[in-house]
């Protein structure tokens, strides 16, 4: 039995490094938001709209624990899943936990060329969006740090940069 949980901030690449481990280990994947979404049959925004942070990093705690129990998956989770209740410690003991570890100005380029709504990123000017980055990645650091495997990616940028990320990731698992 596998189970290989990713983590990292926002922007770091862990449904994408994700979603090509499982494939390369014939695991089956699953973000963690995505799967939130399916199960509450609403976006992590609307989520957050109608329960704020908090009523989210609840349904988040929940929904965790039971994707945690399947067997044989890749797991991506928020960028704050690790950082809320006993999350990071329960990861731990539930599987391999790979922390994609990324400088704050990668992260804001990659969060500046993705397509996801990023709800604590809206109505925010540039500037106040990499501030808010360097912000919050210094207090989630000492969560991710927790992580039994670090792997950095800050020159994840195009697709042969992702397969060396997963080879990365398959050499700190010893697959």
């Amino acid at each position: 039995m596998k189970r290989i949980i990713i983590i990292g901030y926002m922007g770091s690449g862990k449904t994408t490094v994700g979603r090509a481990l499982a494939k390369e280990l014939k695991l089956t994947f699953y973000d963690l938001d995505w799967y939130i979404e399916s199960r509450m049959r609403k976006t992590v925004k609307q989520l957050f709209d109608e329960m704020g942070e908090e009523g989210f990093r609840k349904i988040e705690h929940n929904m965790l624990h039971e994707v945690a129990e399947f067997e044989d998956t890749v797991i991506s989770c928020g960028g704050g899943t690790p950082c809320f209740f006993d999350n990071m410690d329960y990861m731990n003991r539930q599987g391999e936990t790979v922390y994609l570890k990324a400088t704050p100005e990668v992260l804001y380029g990659h969060l500046k060329m993705g397509k996801t709504v990023r709800p604590l990123l809206l109505d925010k000017t540039g500037e106040e969006v990499q501030e808010f980055i360097k912000e919050q990645l210094a207090r989630r650091e000492n969560h991710y740090a927790k992580a039994k495997h670090t792997l950095d990616v800050n020159l994840m940028d195009n697709y042969e940069k992702i397969k060396l990320s997963v080879s990365g990731v398959k050499e700190l698992l010893r697959l």
